[in-house]
């Protein structure tokens, strides 16, 4: 992004919008983080003008205001009672508990056993599942101990999985996992256990990143699973390597990449195209009150050639000139894993070349958030920030959209379509792997002829995602300053 908001534009905002409910004023305790999630929303919250008890003028007094939110027991309550359609309009907005749970997943850290996982009912059974090892985390203890792609396991600590128990017997720091055959989608157990541990384990969002030749096509292929600020060195040196090597063809794989940072999305749209920093990558659309409050070039997202962080003490940790490999054209791998900061980047790409997709239809992801604390200004570090507590809400705020104001709600459908097969999921990264393959051809061929795996039956589509707990799941977000 080429411009920030401040604290100084959130007082601003906030001083422009309160109405006899000063946080000056004596609140009392026992709705003071109640307080705090009533006026974040109402600052912010993209659809703040559509939710009643959001509205301006909704309370005159600040004691009709304290009367009003005593009357929910917990912060998620409130939070929950004052969203807009959730569900249907509003899919991504929440609430956490634990702020630093939510910053460290930002960041790729997560308590977690290291295995990315699906889960897929029996075909002769639809109350039993099993789950397919879709990836393994680089580090962690199940890589540490030999789990790897494609492996099945139909029971933990000696149960059979189930929709119903799935989620508890994977919830423990320490299980036991019993590997299975496929047999035909009727696993079958075949003796071989792990006792898996978790820990605190940081995800390098950079998976893979190679070069595959095949004739006169050297193809650059980045595997990229989060727009994750801690690697955007490493995202820049992956594409010096394609820089260096000539290629002629970039593959980006974003199959699992849910989203993460816009500043981020826009470096890597900056290292594909080496659009020049006049053009705009995206734009950005908040609630009317934010919208007639600030110049509306702030909302402009242009891209740029060089990645300049900071962290949150405005101390730089990185700043270097971006490697672009001013492709005129480019693939994605995608599924209906890939969302938000992933669709913005094909989304800002398509006025300026020719953007080609593969796999499966994408989430439909055209919102983003940003991270409000317990202060006078909704940022971590502003003035009046409330220790007691580590309550922090991830409203939605804004639509984005390219250069030309298109975005996709509904998903980006692929041209070709090819669906992973849980029976054949193949190694990531290698050029037999179905989605990969496929991908070259397309490249190398030409030919869009959809090739969906057959499976015996709908039950053996996925039912449960181990990685719907995690708490960055499907999220856009941009940088507060």
């Amino acid at each position: 992004m080429k411009k920030y908001f401040t604290s100084k534009l959130f007082l601003l905002l906030l001083i422009s919008i309160t109405i006899s409910c000063s946080k000056s004023e004596d609140i009392p305790q026992d709705i003071k983080i109640n307080d705090f999630v009533w006026g974040g929303l109402n600052a912010y919250y993209k659809w703040q003008g559509e939710v009643p008890d959001l509205a301006d003028n909704k309370f005159s007094t600040r004691e009709q205001l304290n009367n009003y939110l005593a009357g929910f027991n917990a912060p998620d309550q409130l939070f929950n009672s004052l969203l807009h359609r959730p569900g249907d309009v509003d899919r991504f907005s929440w609430i956490v508990d634990d702020y630093v749970a939510l910053e460290n997943s930002f960041q790729g850290i997560r308590l977690t056993s290291g295995m990315k996982l699906i889960g897929v009912r029996y075909s002769d059974n639809p109350d039993n599942i099993f789950v397919v090892v879709r990836d393994v985390v680089s580090g962690s203890d199940a890589d540490t101990k030999g789990i790897t792609r494609g492996m099945i396991i139909n029971e933990v600590n000696g149960t059979q999985l189930t929709s119903s128990n799935v989620n508890d017997l994977f919830a423990p720091d320490s299980f036991t996992i019993s590997l299975a055959d496929y047999n035909g989608g009727n696993p079958i157990t075949n003796g071989i256990t792990f006792d898996i541990v978790k820990g605190q384990i940081q995800e390098n969002a950079v998976k893979i990143a190679k070069v595959i030749t095949q004739g006169a096509n050297k193809m650059g292929y980045l595997m990229y699973n989060q727009f994750s600020v801690p690697y955007d060195g490493d995202l820049n040196n992956a594409f010096a390597t394609f820089k260096n090597e000539g290629i002629t063809d970039l593959i980006v794989d974003l199959r699992y990449n849910g989203g993460g940072s816009v500043r981020t999305a826009t470096y890597l749209a900056s290292m594909i195209s080496g659009q020049p920093n006049t053009n705009i990558f995206s734009q950005q659309i908040w609630n009317d009150k934010v919208m007639n409050s600030i110049d509306r070039d702030v909302f402009l997202n242009y891209f740029t050639n060089r990645i300049q962080n900071k962290n949150s003490n405005g101390q730089v940790i990185l700043d270097e000139p971006i490697n672009t490999v001013n492709m005129s054209s480019v693939y994605f791998i995608v599924t209906d894993r890939t969302a938000s900061a992933s669709e913005l980047v094909i989304n800002g790409l398509l006025p300026y070349m020719d953007v080609n997709l593969v796999g499966t239809k994408t989430v439909g992801k055209q919102v983003g958030s940003i991270t409000l604390y317990d202060s006078d200004d909704y940022t971590k570090t502003g003035p009046n920030f409330n220790n007691n507590h580590t309550w922090a809400m991830q409203p939605i705020v804004l639509e984005i959209q390219n250069k030309n104001g298109q975005n996709e709600p509904n998903g980006y459908t692929p041209e070709v379509i090819i669906e992973e097969d849980v029976a054949n999921l193949g190694v990531l990264g290698d050029p037999t792997e179905p989605l990969l393959a496929r991908t070259i051809e397309y490249i190398t061929t030409g030919s869009r002829g959809s090739s969906i795996f057959s499976r015996n039956s709908s039950l053996q589509k996925p039912v449960w995602n181990s990685e719907l707990k995690n708490l960055d799941y499907n999220n856009m977000y941009i940088n507060l300053k």
